[in-house]
């Protein structure tokens, strides 16, 4: 029996997760799960990373406690685009910041006025998203943050807490796209990229894939820990969406993806890159596979207007999904619809009246009640997920099959309905713990036990049970879907 941790860390929550796999099954044991929230200072917003690096330690210490073996290996995945800056004498330089700190959105307005807005993703094929590294690096170039002078190497989030870990500096592939600052064809660094932003070459470290090994953990570590012996970090999917997209228990490669969570990342697999025109006005970025291929996708709001909406309901009295879930199925269908990806729902606070002000401003019926406003989101992210999937069929030039959902939204039965409906195609969800087990499953490759992505899969399939969603009423959704474009003015 291999043994194998997984770190897992969101925007809002991580966990730590022991997978244990016997050559034909992998199982999955969460060791401990704690909270992880941006803190604002000021006008800023910043990420405890000390704290986190506490956290996965307490999760190390209930291993070694209750199994008390030999881990094969530790893997890390978090969200993409942030990163921490280490100095020359190799220390932490500051908290890193949060990714909805205003500096991005300052960043991509200046950079775009000096360079225009297409040529970043020329360059990377990644779309302009405000809070892309390139864009963060910009503002602190430009204003003059004395970070910058004493830096000595920028790090990702997964890759900060694996130097913090096991001493080595590098960049994992998979995040590494997602900064907007690598070269789509050649795999590395785009010098164009760097000297537009104005930051030192060296600051950026040496890529590693998927797979390769980091270093030992420190001993140190390990002491601290009372686990046995010092096991490698393993550079897996690090950035979360390249590890869940790794768990699609795919059965043929004509398949979309749908990653499902605070964020939902919709994209296709392909062995190169998406640059065309039709792609970049698709809003569609070219992100990494763990196998080092692309990942053509766009970036959707996700789950995280409902999740604020749940907040707010929570301070009049304690909901449960479930209850969210039935109130919106008790709810009239296709009284008004949203566009998900609107600015004003990127920043959390007042989301259900945010919601209620944009259907007003374009002439819709006003949600009242907390089913009705579930009913408005749900719809709309449905709405939302075609209107991208109909963009990967065009550019891609032939029908796609089958979605995949995986990732925690794959577990909102009625959302994965609504998408099979809208989409007018088969969807499989499941696994929902798809970032653990593609985290585990190429720890699991780079040790040898698995050999490649087809052996991986079959593992996922012995493994986890889907579920399958036929779609229905297709052609009243298709005439809602018209609908929907002329509310949101698409």
């Amino acid at each position: 029996m291999k043994e194998y941790f997984a770190v897992d860390l969101g925007a809002s929550n991580g966990r730590t997760i022991l997978g244990r796999f016997d050559g034909e099954r992998i199982t999955l044991e969460e060791l401990n799960r704690f909270e992880n929230n941006y803190v604002r200072v000021g006008d800023a917003y910043y990420w405890d990373v000390l704290r986190l690096f506490s956290n996965i330690k307490e999760g190390l210490v209930t291993y070694g406690k209750r199994f008390g073996g030999t881990l094969s290996g530790i893997g890390i995945d978090t969200w993409g685009v942030d990163f921490g800056l280490i100095d020359k004498a190799g220390h932490l330089a500051g908290n890193p910041r949060a990714y909805r700190d205003p500096r991005g959105a300052r960043g991509m307005a200046a950079f775009i006025e000096k360079y225009g807005s297409k040529t970043a993703f020329d360059l990377t094929g990644i779309w302009n998203l405000e809070f892309n590294t390139i864009f963060q690096l910009y503002d602190m170039v430009q204003c003059g943050d004395p970070q910058l002078d004493i830096a000595d190497k920028l790090l990702m989030m997964p890759d900060l807490l694996g130097y913090i870990f096991c001493g080595r500096a590098s960049t994992e592939y998979t995040n590494a796209t997602t900064t907007q600052m690598l070269d789509c064809k050649t795999g590395g660094w785009s010098r164009e990229i760097v000297d537009m932003i104005g930051i030192p070459a060296d600051m950026l470290t040496d890529i590693q894939m998927s797979g390769n090994i980091k270093a030992p953990m420190y001993a140190h570590v390990a002491a601290e820990t009372g686990i046995n012996g010092t096991p490698p970090v393993i550079c897996v999917g690090s950035h979360d969406t390249a590890s869940a997209v790794a768990s699609v228990p795919a059965k043929t490669d004509n398949f979309a993806f749908l990653s499902s969570g605070t964020w939902s990342l919709m994209g296709v697999i392909s062995d190169t890159a998406w640059l065309s025109d039709a792609a970049y006005d698709n809003k569609f970025s070219n992100e990494g596979t763990v196998g080092g291929r692309y990942r053509p996708l766009r970036n959707i709001m996700g789950l995280w207007i409902i999740q604020n909406c749940k907040r707010e309901w929570d301070r009049e009295q304690k909901m449960s999904w479930d209850d969210i879930v039935a109130a919106a199925k008790a709810a009239p269908a296709f009284k008004s619809f949203i566009d998900v990806n609107a600015h004003d729902f990127f920043e959390a606070g007042n989301m259900v009246r945010k919601i209620q002000q944009f259907c007003a401003d374009t002439g819709q019926s006003v949600p009242q009640s907390k089913g009705e406003v579930a009913r408005v989101v749900y719809e709309s992210l449905a709405m939302g997920y075609k209107e991208a999937f109909d963009g990967f069929e065009q550019i891609k030039g032939g029908r796609i099959d089958v979605l995949h959902i995986v990732g925690g939204g794959s577990n909102n039965k009625m959302l994965n309905q609504l998408t099979a409906n809208a989409l007018d195609r088969d969807v499989i969800a499941g696994p929902g713990e798809a970032t653990a087990i593609g985290n585990l499953m190429v720890q699991a490759k780079s040790t040898g036990d698995v050999k490649n992505t087809a052996e991986m899969r079959e593992v996922i399939c012995r493994s986890f049970d889907v579920e399958h969603y036929e779609p229905q009423d297709s052609q009243l959704w298709r005439e809602m879907f018209d609908k929907y474009l002329k509310a949101v003015k698409k």
